[in-house]
């Protein structure tokens, strides 16, 4: 929290998005589960157990007994709210209030401190102006005139706190974003009041060529469009949630990805911008499954696509990769959670054959197919891996493969030796 007060103290006007500390909200997610369970008990001390850890924190953080008695004031009632839920029925309403208060705390704590340094700041509830429509969509048009009400409401502050993660939904209840936390919540406030700039600090200097966890000299990128940070989310680049910049993207903002345990790196700018003509980037997603269906009725026939992509869309199961032939389509997907039943549902059509454990490697930059010689790049570093499914040209920023997930790290040291290295 002191090194997130120097970040932001630099004397230019910004809105600061915080999640909640570090293990809190799994912390809260247990006390929901003991709730749910109904053991009171196992809720309450977990509870007690969580209250003793914030209060070695305001001892660590506030150098004035004020702010320190102030804080501890706050954090007692935040604690007796959470042990009020111990006391009557557990729905799934409670559970999002709960999970949600570790925004709460680490907000009001961070602003008090902030506070404790003289800096002029206000505190903005994200539930004052963060909703979500009937379809669960952030309600964009509502952000906006809310979130300028609270800033006119507040007109000569230079830094204004809020919530990451939370909101309310289309009912006025307690719900959260879902998909990409405060990212996506920094991104919606982002487009909402035309910033100038997004910057998302994370412990990562930027994205980074490819994945450092199993490849050696990895590097960041300096720019990425931002169709190719999608891709590079989606395809397991884990620093962003694939939808979380998309407010940024619509609305023309860059966005920074920056690192907090060096501030002086450059990090990556996503922009609509791009360097043309360039490789950028190697990522990979795990836990694929690929299902084949062979059947001599798809040649020359017409709505057998048709019949096979509604199955997968009954179970609500989403497609990674496809390809096709005179007589089959090979699929891939993440969810198997209903996969048989879906395999059950395919036997109808042809001939299924399945292939668990599996990869998709995607290498990302400008690969429109009039750039020659890209694709062949990428074959070539992959000559000596078995692949199983090869698709280019559904994305002008994305060549993918699937391979097994045993040759996995060889696949994506033998792509950073012959594309970056």
């Amino acid at each position: 929290m002191k090194d997130v007060a120097k970040l932001i103290n630099d004397g230019e006007k910004k809105i600061v998005v915080l999640s909640a500390m570090s293990g809190t909200t799994n912390t809260l997610i247990e006390i929901a589960d003991y709730l749910y369970k109904k053991n009171p008990e196992g809720a309450n001390e977990t509870i007690n157990s969580l209250e003793k850890k914030y209060r070695r924190h305001i001892d660590e953080l506030y150098s004035t007994k004020e702010w320190k008695d102030k804080t501890l004031d706050f954090i007692k009632q935040e604690f007796d709210y959470l042990r009020s839920f111990t006391k009557g029925i557990f729905t799934m309403f409670e559970e999002k209030i709960i999970v949600g208060q570790g925004e709460i705390l680490s907000t009001s704590m961070v602003t008090n401190y902030l506070q404790e340094q003289g800096l002029n700041v206000a505190l903005i509830p994200a539930l004052e102006f963060m909703r979500t429509d009937k379809n669960a969509e952030p309600d964009l048009q509502y952000i906006s005139e809310k979130i300028k009400n609270q800033l006119e409401d507040n007109p000569d502050k230079e830094i204004y706190i809020t919530q990451g993660f939370i909101c309310r939904n289309a009912y006025g209840e307690v719900d959260n974003l879902q998909r990409g936390g405060s990212d996506y919540s920094a991104s919606l406030i982002g487009a909402a009041v035309n910033a100038s700039e997004i910057q998302i600090w994370t412990d990562i200097d930027g994205m980074h060529n490819n994945d450092p966890r199993y490849v050696d000299n990895t590097s960041p990128i300096s720019n990425l469009h931002f169709e190719e940070a999608a891709e590079l989310a989606y395809f397991g680049a884990k620093i962003l949630h694939p939808t979380c910049i998309q407010p940024a993207k619509y609305a023309g903002i860059p966005v920074k990805l920056l690192n907090t345990m060096d501030p002086t790196a450059p990090g990556t700018v996503i922009s609509n911008e791009t360097e043309y003509r360039k490789i950028k980037a190697v990522a990979a997603k795990d836990n694929i499954t690929a299902i084949n269906i062979t059947s001599s009725r798809m040649l020359l026939a017409y709505g057998f696509l048709r019949k096979v992509f509604e199955i997968f869309e009954s179970y609500k199961t989403s497609i990674d990769m496809i390809c096709t032939s005179e007589v089959g389509v090979s699929v891939s997907i993440d969810n198997t959670t209903n996969l048989p039943q879906i395999l059950n549902e395919l036997k109808k059509f042809g001939t299924v054959k399945v292939d668990k454990d599996m990869c998709i490697i995607c290498v990302v930059g400008d690969l429109d197919w009039q750039n020659v010689g890209f694709e062949s790049a990428a074959t070539d570093a992959m000559k000596n891996i078995p692949v199983r499914m090869i698709s280019y040209g559904g994305s002008e920023h994305n060549i993918s493969f699937l391979i097994s997930a045993a040759d996995k790290k060889r696949a994506l040291q033998s792509l950073s030796n012959t594309l970056f290295n």
